[in-house]
């Protein structure tokens, strides 16, 4: 069938009335059957995506495209990203040059996933392998990559076996530690993206890593984790990297262990709520005066970091006094002091026993400590202005209107905002609430 039928077919009128206006009314066998047909026809237009995407990169050049090469025409034209895009044009790139791959791919027998990983053993088989084995293998390969079924695990496993097979001294590509890459960039909008490509023993490390740190935390009463998966693996790095730090086991750099430095004019932490002020004296500042306007927080590697963010960072950590002149010029070093001690975090874990915010108790070593009077607006520095907070809750109580409270059994209660409970009743600590009759 040509193209042409191709796409007439994907577009049956059947299949998308279906889709768009009338799936309430189908019986379930009914239901089951079009989401099962409307699947085959996205796999097929996703084969043929492929082959007119290859055609594409094959024959129109830059003058025709007005990009670069075919992967940013077709970002630019779809809701594809780059990396996406990408892969798609690479696949079509490389199935021009395996006709048996692409005719299973294009036939829909075989996913472009499964595709694009039988390719790749393809054009870098085991050096251990003879060129007469090849047809061999990928036979094997489509094989296991054929029908509704099929599952990477599988076809990976198939590919582990044919390298064991032909062994050399050359590790497989899954263990070639040559081939890893990772990559951090800082964003235009002052966050990083990070894209990596690992062997399979330091991806393992990782996931191992990130386990038990991103698993679901439901709350006491039982409900659910609202974080995604990826914000959870998110929140598990962030964990393993604070961790790392605190651990003081990286080394020296400068002089020092490597930790967040975070450099804001104390009187900024001070009156940051004072919005209107800062806005008026913004709006003023003009040509060079600009880059003398207080108001901001800024770090070593990622530069300008909000107040907010600022005062989250500095409850819990060591600050070094410095005076400058007019002219920015330091004129005295104080002593460095920790905001927290350590023997004010024993007396934290001894009372809290953990992240104390509401229906969470993470354990100790997961929390960080919380002035509920930050010290640079004067908050005494004694464990009735102090609670032990996890980051997830430590940042929801710099980020939203939760208030905390010392109680009169110098215990903390969390005051809800109006969003929550609009009468705004305290809520006990995590370890303080009263267990539910059965």
């Amino acid at each position: 069938m040509g193209l042409g039928g191709d796409i007439q077919g994907a577009l049956s009128d059947e299949i998308l009335a279906t889709a768009v206006g009338d799936a309430w009314r189908l019986a379930e066998a009914e239901l089951l059957d079009s989401v099962v047909r409307i699947s085959e026809e996205i796999q097929r237009l996703e084969a043929l995506r492929v082959r007119l995407v290859g055609a594409v990169d094959h024959r129109c050049k830059v003058d025709v495209l007005g990009f670069p090469n075919a992967k940013m025409w077709l970002a630019s034209k779809t809701l594809l990203e780059v990396g996406v895009a990408g892969r798609i044009v690479m696949l079509g790139r490389g199935l021009r040059q395996q006709s048996e791959i692409a005719e299973e791919c294009f036939d829909t027998n075989i996913s472009a996933e499964h595709a694009a990983l039988i390719m790749k053993f393809c054009e870098r088989p085991p050096k251990g392998m003879p060129l007469e084995a090849m047809d061999d293998c990928r036979n094997a390969l489509l094989f296991a990559a054929t029908g509704p079924t099929a599952n990477t695990d599988a076809v990976r496993a198939v590919i582990a076996r044919l390298e064991r097979a032909f062994e050399s001294d050359d590790p497989p590509p899954s263990e070639d530690t040559d081939l890893n890459e990772f990559h951090a960039s800082k964003t235009l909008n002052g966050r990083v993206a990070v894209r990596g490509d690992l062997d399979a023993v330091t991806g393992e490390m990782l996931l191992s890593a990130l386990s038990g740190l991103s698993k679901p935390r439901p709350a006491q009463d039982g409900t659910k984790d609202s974080r995604t998966p990826g914000q959870r693996r998110a929140d598990g790095l962030t964990e393993l990297l604070r961790r790392y730090l605190d651990s003081g086991i990286a080394g020296e750099e400068g002089g020092e262990r490597p930790h967040v430095s975070l450099h804001v004019n104390v009187k900024d932490l001070a009156d940051h709520t004072d919005c209107s002020a800062r806005q008026q004296r913004n709006a003023s500042a003009t040509g060079e005066s600009l880059f003398a306007v207080d108001g901001v927080a800024w770090t070593e590697w990622m530069g300008p970091l909000s107040l907010t963010a600022a005062r989250l960072l500095s409850c819990d950590s060591i600050y070094t006094p410095i005076v400058l002149d007019d002219k920015g010029a330091p004129l005295d070093l104080g002593v460095s002091t920790r905001t927290v001690t350590k023997r004010q975090r024993k007396a934290l874990v001894a009372r809290d026993r953990g992240c104390a915010f509401p229906g969470c108790g993470a354990p100790p070593s997961w929390c960080e400590g919380h002035r509920i009077v930050h010290w640079s607006a004067g908050g005494p520095s004694d464990m009735g202005n102090l609670v032990l907070l996890c980051g997830l809750h430590h940042r929801l109580l710099h980020h939203s209107d939760w208030e905390i409270e010392m109680g009169a059994d110098r215990h903390p209660t969390f005051i809800p905002p109006r969003q929550v409970d609009w009468e705004r009743k305290p809520i006990p600590a995590h370890n303080r609430a009263r267990p539910r009759a059965s």
